[in-house]
């Protein structure tokens, strides 16, 4: 008999609480079962896969090649189904099943809810989960299947086997600061000028602070006085709001706040690739009609600024 059909969700569990406590012993109380019984279970269980899921050390269970296989895939089947227990109740009160969009910050703010908006337009029975964090960290959601859709920039994204990326519009950069800063009424600015103050930056790894990386690196520059690291948009702007830092945005975060009087772009131009914001989504056989609406709402509402 083919083992998969001998698996049931609790084995699922199993698996994850063995990657996650590394113990037998551990994942045996958790499950409320018993040591000899999960051990001869999973001794079972890998001499029908012909293959072993954990190499036993003295410090604990560890996932083999094959066992983080597994496990990743039971961790998305178990996702799916808590999902569609979510969807189903949804339904049974009225509504048409929920959709998890995850975007980060440096995403145009009016550009995503513009798109849902489409959205609802078209599900207008449908709720949607928005979820806002860094790429690297929405993207693995996605892979696990809490998210449908990520949106955000992609100038740091690597080809996963498992997603789908399409780019969305261009996105070039912006030095930002309040209105009144002493440098906002200034013409033709050079790094020197900006070396007189503190800055606000994503943090490493951020499509956005690779860039800033890469400018000062083409301009032959040291990092200024990075005083501040954050990820928070919301915090940036009120730390913008009341102090002379600067800091660096999408031209669309910068366009859409200075029209609410928030922040001025000033005028210097930063020498680095252009970088792009695009959406990522799981490739699969058969993809929830859903999701490919919201695909598109995100297409038409490129122009939304």
């Amino acid at each position: 008999m083919d083992w998969t059909r001998r698996l049931r969700l609790k084995h699922l569990h199993l698996l994850i609480n063995l990657a996650e406590t590394g113990s037998l012993s551990d994942t045996a109380r958790l499950s409320h079962t018993t040591q000899p019984g999960l051990s001869k279970w999973l001794k079972e269980l890998e001499d029908d896969i012909g293959s072993p899921l954990f190499e036993r050390h003295s410090r604990g269970l560890q996932p083999t090649v094959m066992g983080q296989t597994l496990i990743s895939h039971a961790r998305r089947i178990i996702t799916e189904m808590s999902r569609a227990q979510h969807n189903l109740e949804a339904l049974q009160e009225g509504s048409s099943g929920s959709i998890a969009v995850g975007t980060s910050p440096a995403s145009a703010p009016s550009f995503v809810p513009a798109a849902i908006m489409k959205y609802l337009g078209k599900h207008p029975r449908a709720r949607v989960e928005i979820q806002e964090s860094t790429m690297n960290y929405l993207l693995e959601k996605l892979e696990l299947g809490k998210l449908d859709v990520v949106v955000g920039r992609l100038d740091n994204y690597q080809p996963r086997p498992t997603l789908r990326s399409e780019m969305l519009y261009n996105e070039p950069l912006r030095i930002i600061a309040r209105p009144g800063h002493p440098l906002a009424q200034r013409q033709n600015l050079s790094w020197d000028d900006l070396y007189e103050y503190d800055w606000i930056v994503w943090p490493h790894g951020t499509p956005i602070r690779s860039k800033l990386d890469i400018a000062l690196t083409m301009a032959g520059r040291k990092p200024p006085s990075y005083r501040i690291e954050s990820s928070s948009q919301v915090g940036n702007l009120w730390l913008l709001q009341y102090s002379d830092m600067l800091s660096i945005g999408s031209e669309r975060v910068a366009q859409h706040f200075t029209g609410r009087g928030l922040v001025v772009p000033l005028d210097i131009q930063i020498d680095s690739s252009e970088g792009y914001v695009g959406m990522c989504w799981r490739d699969e056989k058969n993809p929830d009609g859903a999701i490919l609406d919201l695909l598109e709402c995100l297409r038409q509402s490129t122009s939304f600024t």
